[in-house]
């Protein structure tokens, strides 16, 4: 729970924010399939929100398909919630991240040389 944003940012509604923040702990396997979430009464608490607000962003999730009630015990990451995240954000990575990324280094006066060179630098460097 710890990777939850402690403050949220007034664009965004805050159940979007918190829904955001479970998928990608989801994504990283900090939140493994089979693991119980955070109970929305705690979100509440931890952050000073209304419980409902904690709940529209899990019922967002159970809708996804990303996360199960088990009745009596809590919310739980449902199983192949990673594998359906990464095949989602996969399908929209270069539209959304990388196309508006290249078009900023075309902006810049970038050579598709350069850019593909900036790539791999950057690469070499996460390992």
């Amino acid at each position: 729970m710890s990777t939850v944003p402690r403050s949220f940012d007034g664009a965004t509604p805050i159940y979007l924010q918190i829904a955001e923040e479970i998928r990608l702990q989801i994504l990283s396997a900090s939140l493994a399939e089979g693991q119980r979430l955070t109970s929305t009464t705690e979100y509440a608490m931890l952050y000073r929100i209304n419980p409902a607000t904690a709940n529209k962003a899990v019922a967002l999730l159970v809708d996804e398909g990303l996360v199960v009630k088990r009745r009596g015990i809590g919310m739980f990451v449902a199983d192949g919630a990673r594998a359906a995240l990464q095949a989602a954000r996969r399908r929209s990575y270069a539209a959304k991240v990388l196309g508006p990324a290249l078009v900023t280094g075309r902006l810049l006066g970038l050579t598709e040389a350069e850019i593909l060179q900036a790539a791999h630098d950057y690469l070499q460097e996460e390992t």
